[in-house]
């Protein structure tokens, strides 16, 4: 079975669009691949954050993770720090990866506009990290949003630059981008939802505040009143109905809409009772690992000695191409 890797941020709250985008596609995959998710705190660190909350919320994206559904049984989930052969791999790496490539990478030009004040070589060089990440595994497949496509070209030649000099022994990775939830808009339906623009919903979040956030999304500009007729394509509600309502309340939204059938606050009800049926479980499932934070603890122990071993066999051959003990 073909191995599949990939990684998600501690770095705070998982929102609606970590689930649709990433975890949801995770668990689904689960049958398909070999998978190895990890939590990749050292990816965490180019952006400030609050250190004496950092192990809480790597412990709380494992804990949020497994209530999704993601099985250790079916599936390795650790921890980045756990296994330092990453940060090896990645300075090896390094070696490897043109500066103009680097350069070009538009999350690197996006995110230095977003904190011009904290543009570090580690965002820099962010890619490079996630490249180790990934062929550390000889991973075949990589579930990515459509954003990171870009980062995995970068992946596909980096494994090409470093077979090139030292030897065939990384796969180049393929991207799996799912076909609902690759990019989940924001609740201002312009920007990607985010936790540091504030424009999310939590996953963990209870109906009273989920209700809050939806309440005042924005919807179909041209619709100003409730007797205008909508249009469904340009509005993130319905892209969010898509994402979590059964096929019936797609249609009956998409019909309703384009002849004002129902108003905006008539379709962001339903979505939100759509939502809750999803989230509610989870919730329910989370609240109970977190009365149990030794069962994650130990979960994401086992993960990384799984990992680890990979890990170890893989850097063994890379060191030996190489020619350093």
């Amino acid at each position: 079975m073909a191995k599949l890797f990939s990684g998600i941020q501690p770095s705070g709250e998982i929102h609606i669009g970590n689930y649709c985008g990433a975890i949801r596609n995770w668990v689904r995959l689960m049958d398909q691949y070999e998978c190895i998710f990890c939590i990749v705190d050292y990816h965490a660190l180019t952006a400030q954050y609050d250190i004496p909350t950092m192990q809480k919320r790597i412990h709380d994206a494992a804990r949020v993770n497994i209530a999704c559904g993601i099985d250790p049984k079916r599936a390795i989930l650790f921890v980045q720090s756990q296994v330092p052969e990453h940060t090896e791999l990645a300075w090896i790496f390094n070696t490897v990866t043109p500066m103009g490539d680097l350069a070009r990478m538009t999350q690197f030009k996006e995110k230095s506009k977003q904190n011009e004040e904290n543009i570090n070589a580690g965002l820099f060089t962010y890619p490079v990290l996630q490249a180790a990440d990934i062929l550390l595994y000889k991973a075949g497949a990589v579930p990515v949003g459509e954003d990171q496509i870009q980062h995995i070209e970068l992946t596909r030649e980096v494994a090409r630059k470093f077979n090139a000099r030292f030897g065939e022994l990384f796969p180049e990775p393929a991207h799996l981008v799912p076909k609902e939830g690759a990019r989940i808009m924001g609740m201002d339906g312009k920007s990607k939802m985010s936790k540091s623009l504030n424009n999310y919903i939590g996953v963990l979040e209870s109906r009273d505040e989920v209700w809050k956030k939806l309440a005042p999304a924005v919807t179909d500009e041209n619709r100003k009143r409730r007797t205008d007729v909508g249009n469904p394509d340009i509005c993130n509600i319905y892209s969010l109905h898509k994402a979590f309502s059964p096929e019936e309340t797609v249609e009956t939204v998409n019909r309703e809409c384009r002849v004002a059938g129902i108003g905006c606050v008539d379709c962001k009800k339903m979505l939100h009772q759509s939502m809750m049926t999803t989230l509610e479980p989870i919730q329910e499932r989370a609240a109970e690992l977190a009365q149990q934070p030794a069962l994650v603890d130990q979960i994401l122990e086992e993960g990384a000695a799984r990992a680890g071993a990979i890990a170890t066999a893989t850097m063994t051959e890379v060191r030996s191409a190489i020619g350093v003990r």
